[in-house]
């Protein structure tokens, strides 16, 4: 059995069951969550098909704060719909679940849940995930107030594992880490929105804050600390001397990036030039020591499978 975790790929494979982009819509993904449901259980099927290890809940821009604007709802509605981003994973899990009973050769028997949270720049539809402008201006305090419902949600609700994911800046990581002290048995991987090769989206030092919030978590807590939604060709320079001349204090990372486009607010997603796929890196990843591995934005069900079967081939026996 291999120790590496295949994830998901990203909501592109969303878009392709629901038949439409939603990037200038400020509850992003999470509008199908109250429109095309059933969309939602068909891509979490389309990635426990390609074999995906953990899917994670469609709750990345599900927020209370963005329901309450933008649908016009109250606190516990919003929270309602959380809970039920967790059924529709639930139900995609037990039909493939069902597919797979007699069939051996499968190498994801037991898939997992992740509750997917987004920093709080996810929810300001500013692209501030990608700059973490905002983080200045809000107290460690406050982040810890308004990630805490969510995060309760979900846990409440059974999923398997948090993915805190695309934070910006190590205020928003000491705050998340702090806050799932709250919750001691629960298990997060914490992934960054990093801006290259060196530095989190705000300027501060990848591993210095990656490093350093992961020694301060509560001990196992933390399954993995990465990056995502980042072009594959900085992911390298990102975790390569994490896990160098390290073998007694081994770090699991984490990394699911983008396609290796960028997003802008004025232009929408854009290659640039010759960028080089996820998939050229997989094996240089994991020998740096990735144990989660999947794809960003940008990326579907055929990206999982090549990475599955890359995966696959390297535990080969």
């Amino acid at each position: 059995m291999s120790e590496i975790k295949v994830l998901e790929g990203g909501a592109t494979q969303l878009f392709i069951n629901a038949g439409g982009e939603t990037d200038g819509d400020p509850l992003w993904a999470a509008r199908y969550l109250v429109t095309k449901p059933e969309a939602i259980v068909a891509t979490h099927l389309d990635f426990l098909r390609a074999g995906s290890n953990i899917i994670r809940t469609v709750t990345y821009q599900a927020t209370i704060d963005g329901f309450v604007k933008y649908l016009g709802i109250t606190k516990e509605e919003s929270l309602e719909i959380i809970r039920k981003a967790v059924d529709y994973a639930k139900e995609a899990v037990k039909i493939y679940t069902k597919e797979i009973e007699n069939n051996k050769n499968v190498t994801n028997q037991k898939p997992l849940i992740a509750g997917s949270c987004g920093p709080y720049g996810a929810s300001l539809h500013d692209g501030s995930e990608y700059t973490g402008s905002y983080c200045t201006s809000v107290s460690r305090e406050f982040l810890m107030d308004w990630h805490r419902p969510r995060i309760q949600t979900l846990l409440e609700k059974g999923v398997d594992v948090l993915a805190m994911e695309t934070i910006p800046c190590a205020r928003e990581a000491e705050a998340i880490i702090d806050l799932l002290k709250e919750f001691p048995d629960a298990h997060a991987w914490l992934s960054f929105s990093c801006k290259d090769g060196k530095s989190l989206a705000d300027g501060s030092n990848f591993q210095e804050t990656a490093v350093r919030c992961y020694k301060n978590a509560a001990p196992g807590q933390i399954l993995a600390i990465g990056t995502n939604c980042i072009a594959p060709k900085y992911v390298t320079s990102l975790f390569q001397d994490i896990n160098r001349d390290k073998s007694d204090d081994f770090i699991p990372l984490v990394v699911y990036p983008n396609s290796g486009e960028k997003y802008t607010e004025s232009e929408g997603w854009k290659k640039e030039g010759n960028a080089p796929t996820l998939h050229e890196f997989i094996d240089e990843w994991l020998n740096l020591g990735v144990r989660y591995i999947g794809g960003c934005c940008r990326t579907c069900a055929i990206d999982v499978k090549l990475i599955r079967a890359k995966v696959d081939q390297r535990f080969k026996h």
